[in-house]
C-alpha cells in the first residue's frame, strides 16, 4: 500500500498539470450539472415499513387532498389584547386571500360542497337543518380547545380562536406536498396574508412546515475556515503551505456537495444532507491534507530530503494512514444503509462520497500542488532553525508530556474513566424525538407560532394525530361517526377528537393529545390507539415510529461498523490489544458526548445518536490511526514498547491536536445556526472530537499501550500469517 501511494504521490508531484487538469474537469462537470438541473431541497420524508407511513399512504390514496402539506398561521395583535371585530374581519380576509391561491385548499368551497350534498340527501328543511348542525358539531369534535371564528353568524372554516380571544389559529392545507409545488409558494402564501394585515396591529406567524425550504448555511462556515487557517499557519509555518489544505478541502466540498445538488432530482435530499456533507467534507479535507503536509515538512527539515522525495515518502506513509482513516469513516457511514430509511441513506451516501473525494484529493491533487510550489513549501527561517539543531527541542515538551502520563498509568486511567462517566450521567434522561418549531430560536416565526398555538389550544395542538377508521361504502352514518368520536375521545390522553374527512372506505379523525408531540404520554396514546385496532398517522406518529425503528436497528448497525472497523485496525496495527482498546475508549467518548448533548438540548433528534455514533467512530479511528501508526513505526524500527509510545506521541501529537482543533472549530460554528438539526449535529460532533481526540487518543490510549508493553503489539502467529501486510509504516520505502 505504501509503495503504491508513494508512486502515486511522486507521479502527481512530477506531473502537476495533468493531475490538476483532471480535477478541474471534474469540478467543471459538477458545476455544469448543477446549472443544468433543478436541484431541490425537500422537507417530506418517508419511513417505509412503519405503521404510520402505511396509514398515511392509504389516506393519500383514498383522499388525494389529504396528501398536501399542512400547517398553521397564527394571528395576534401586537399588544396581545383580545381581537376586536375589525381585526377578526381582517383575519377572515387574510384567510380568503390565502385560499384564493391555486395551491391552497379552499375550505369555504368545501363547506359549500358538503352543504349541497346534505341538501340533496335531506327530505325536508327541518332534516337539512338537523343534519347540518350535527355535521358541524362532529367537525368541531369532542371538547374542542378554543372556539370557532364566527362572522355575521357564519363560521369561518379552519379558524379557531383561543378562549380569551387574543389568538386566532388558521389551519392551512396545501393542494400538494410543499416539495412538489413550484419554488416560492411559501413566500407567496405569506405575502398574500401579510397584504391583508397592512396598516393593522395584527401579526401573522407561519408554522415550520410552511416556511421556504433552504439549506441552513450562512457565514458560519467562514468562521470555521478562518480558525482553520490560523491553526494551519501556526502548525506549518508558511502561508503557502497553510493555503494548500484549505484549497483542496474547499474543492472537495464543491465537488461533493455540488454533485449531491446536481443529482437531487433522483433522490430525496433534505436540508440536512448538503450541510452534513459540507461540515464533514471541510473538516476531514483539511485534516487529511494537514497530516500529509506536516509529514512532508518534517522530512524536509529533519532528514534533509528534497521536496519531491519528502512528498513521495509522506504520501506513502501518512497518505496510507489517510486512506485507511477515510475508509473507516466511509464504512461507518455506509453502515447506515442497513436502516433502510431513505433520507438517512441519502445523507450517508452524500457524506461518504464527499469524504472519498477528500481522500482522493489529498493523495493526488495535494502532491500536484506541492509539485508546483516546490522547495518554497518550507520557508528559509524554518530551514535555518532545523539546521541549528531544533529537532530535539521541537519535541521536548511532547516527550515530557508522554513520559509524565505513562509514569502514573493507573491514576490517569481511573481519572479519565471517572470524568467521562460523570459526563455520561445525563444520558439516562435522554429523550428521542424530532423537535419542530418548539426547538427553534425564540424570535423565529415558527417558534412564536408553536408557543402561541400551545397557549391558545394546548400543547397537543402542535402534534395532532390522524386516525383512520374503516366505514361501509356510501354516505357516512352521522350517528356512527358520533359514536366513534365518543370512543376516541374516551382514550386517556386525548384532549379532543373531530371528524376531518370521509372517503369511500375511510373516515378520518383528528385527535388532539393533551400533551405535546415529544411527551412520553403522547407515545403511549399512539400505542394504545393501535392496540385498540385504530390506524394512527400524522407527523407525530411518523416521528414516533422513526425513533422506534432507529432504536431497533442500533445493535445491528453497531455490530457492522465495529466489526469492519476492528478488521481495518487489525490490518493496520497487526495487534489485538490496540483495536479493542480503541473501541472501548470510543464507548467512553459516546457516553460522555451524548451526556453533554442531552444536558444542553434535553430532547435529542431521533436519528442523531445512530448517525453521530457512526461518524464519530470513523473520525475517532482517524486519530487512532495517525497516533498509532507513528508509534508502530517507532516500534518496528527498534524502539522499546514504552519508548515507541513516547516517540510516536512526540512526532504525531502536535499535528493531531491541530487537526482536532480544526475539526472542532468547523463543527462548532454550526452551533450558531438557527436550524435545530444542524445545531445538534454541530455540538455533538464538536464535543465528541474534543473528548475523543484530547482525552481518549492523547491521554488514555497511550497510557494503556505503555502499560501493556509488548502485549500491545501481540498478534497470534496464525493470524499474523493469515493477514496481508499493508506496510503502513513505510518500511519498503526506507529500504
Amino acid at each position: 500500500m505504501s509503495t503504491l501511494l508513494a508512486r502515486l504521490g511522486s507521479h502527481s508531484f512530477r506531473h502537476p498539470a495533468r493531475v490538476l487538469a483532471v480535477w478541474l474537469l471534474i469540478l467543471m462537470a459538477v458545476i455544469a450539472l448543477v446549472l443544468s438541473t433543478d436541484g431541490r431541497i425537500r422537507s417530506s420524508v418517508t419511513v417505509d415499513g412503519t405503521p404510520a407511513q402505511e396509514q398515511l399512504d392509504r389516506i393519500r390514496a383514498e383522499l388525494p387532498d389529504a396528501g398536501g402539506a399542512q400547517g398553521s398561521i397564527v394571528f395576534r395583535a401586537g399588544d396581545d389584547t383580545p381581537l376586536d371585530a375589525a381585526e377578526l374581519g381582517t383575519v377572515a380576509a387574510a384567510v380568503r386571500a390565502a385560499e384564493g391561491l391555486d395551491f391552497v385548499v379552499d375550505k369555504a368551497a368545501r363547506t359549500a360542497q358538503r352543504q349541497a350534498e346534505l341538501q340533496a340527501r335531506a327530505q325536508s328543511p327541518q332534516q337539512l337543518q338537523t343534519m347540518t348542525a350535527m355535521l358541524g358539531e362532529l367537525q368541531r369534535g369532542t371538547d374542542p380547545q378554543g372556539r370557532p371564528l364566527v362572522l355575521d353568524g357564519t363560521p369561518v372554516p379552519g379558524v379557531t380562536l383561543s378562549v380569551d380571544g387574543t389568538i386566532a389559529v388558521y389551519d392551512v392545507q396545501l393542494s400538494d406536498a410543499l416539495d412538489d409545488l413550484p419554488p416560492g409558494v411559501a413566500d407567496e402564501l405569506m405575502e398574500a396574508v401579510d397584504g391583508q394585515l397592512a396598516g393593522t396591529a395584527l401579526q401573522a406567524y407561519p408554522s415550520d412546515s410552511l416556511l421556504p425550504l433552504e439549506p441552513p448555511v450562512g457565514g458560519h462556515e467562514l468562521v470555521g475556515l478562518a480558525v482553520a487557517a490560523v491553526v494551519l499557519l501556526l502548525t506549518l509555518g508558511s502561508l503557502v503551505a497553510a493555503g494548500l489544505p484549505l484549497l483542496t478541502a474547499v474543492t472537495g466540498v464543491a465537488i461533493g456537495v455540488g454533485g449531491a445538488f446536481g443529482l437531487s432530482g433522483f433522490y430525496t435530499m433534505t436540508s440536512t444532507t448538503p450541510v452534513l456533507a459540507l461540515m464533514l467534507g471541510l473538516a476531514v479535507g483539511i485534516d487529511y491534507a494537514l497530516f500529509i503536509l506536516h509529514r512532508q515538512r518534517s522530512l524536509i527539515l529533519h532528514e534533509g530530503m528534497s521536496a519531491h522525495d519528502a512528498t513521495r515518502r509522506a504520501v506513502g506513509t501518512s497518505g496510507t494512514a489517510v486512506v485507511f482513516a477515510g475508509l473507516t469513516v466511509i464504512v461507518a457511514l455506509l453502515g447506515l444503509l442497513v436502516l433502510r430509511i431513505s433520507f438517512v441513506s441519502t445523507m450517508a451516501l452524500a457524506t461518504a462520497a464527499t469524504i472519498a473525494i477528500a481522500v482522493s484529493l489529498s493523495v493526488t491533487a495535494l502532491p500536484a500542488l506541492l509539485g508546483l510550489v516546490g522547495e518554497r513549501v518550507v520557508g528559509k527561517r524554518a530551514r535555518a532553525r532545523a539546521a541549528a539543531g531544533g529537532k530535539a527541542e521541537e519535541h521536548r515538551v511532547d516527550r515530557g508530556w508522554a513520559r509524565a502520563l505513562t509514569a502514573r498509568p493507573l491514576v490517569v486511567i481511573v481519572g479519565v474513566v471517572l470524568a467521562l462517566g460523570l459526563l455520561a450521567l445525563p444520558v439516562a434522561d435522554m429523550r428521542l424525538g424530532m423537535p419542530g418549531g418548539g426547538a427553534a430560536s425564540e424570535s423565529s416565526p415558527e417558534r412564536i407560532n408553536h408557543d402561541l398555538t400551545a397557549r391558545a389550544l394546548g400543547e397537543g395542538a402542535n402534534g395532532p394525530l390522524l386516525v383512520a377508521v374503516e366505514k361501509p361504502a356510501g354516505e357516512p352514518d352521522l350517528a356512527g361517526v358520533r359514536a366513534t368520536l365518543d370512543t376516541l375521545g374516551g382514550f386517556e390522553g386525548v384532549a379532543s377528537a373531530a371528524l376531518r374527512g370521509t372517503s369511500e372506505h375511510l373516515e378520518i379523525y383528528a385527535l388532539t393529545p393533551v400533551t405535546g408531540p415529544l411527551a412520553p404520554e403522547t407515545t403511549d396514546l399512539v400505542h394504545d390507539l393501535r392496540d385498540a385496532g385504530y390506524g394512527v398517522t400524522g407527523l407525530t406518529a411518523i416521528n414516533i415510529d422513526l425513533s422506534q425503528k432507529l432504536a431497533d436497528a442500533v445493535p445491528l448497525y453497531l455490530s457492522i461498523i465495529a466489526g469492519l472497523s476492528l478488521l481495518i485496525l487489525l490490518l493496520v496495527f497487526r495487534s489485538v490489544v490496540i483495536p479493542v482498546a480503541a473501541t472501548l475508549g470510543f464507548l467512553l467518548t459516546i457516553g460522555a458526548t451524548f451526556g453533554v448533548t442531552t444536558l444542553v438540548f434535553g430532547t435529542v433528534l431521533s436519528f442523531l445518536p445512530i448517525m453521530a455514533t457512526g461518524i464519530l467512530y470513523g473520525l475517532a479511528m482517524d486519530y487512532q490511526l495517525f497516533l498509532g501508526t507513528a508509534m508502530r513505526e517507532a516500534y518496528v524500527h527498534g524502539a522499546t514498547p514504552r519508548e515507541a509510545v513516547v516517540e510516536g506521541f512526540a512526532h504525531a501529537s502536535r499535528v493531531v491536536v491541530a487537526a482536532a482543533v480544526i475539526m472542532i472549530s468547523v463543527f462548532g460554528v454550526f452551533v450558531l445556526t438557527d436550524d435545530i438539526t444542524i445545531r445538534q449535529f454541530g455540538l455533538t460532533l464538536a464535543v465528541g472530537i474534543l473528548i475523543d481526540a484530547l482525552l481518549i487518543r492523547m491521554v488514555l490510549i497511550p497510557v494503556v499501550m505503555s502499560r501493556a508493553g509488548r502485549a500491545a503489539w501481540w498478534l497470534p502467529r496464525w493470524l499474523d500469517r493469515a493477514l496481508p501486510r499493508l506496510d503502513v509504516e513505510g518500511s519498503a520505502l526506507r529500504n
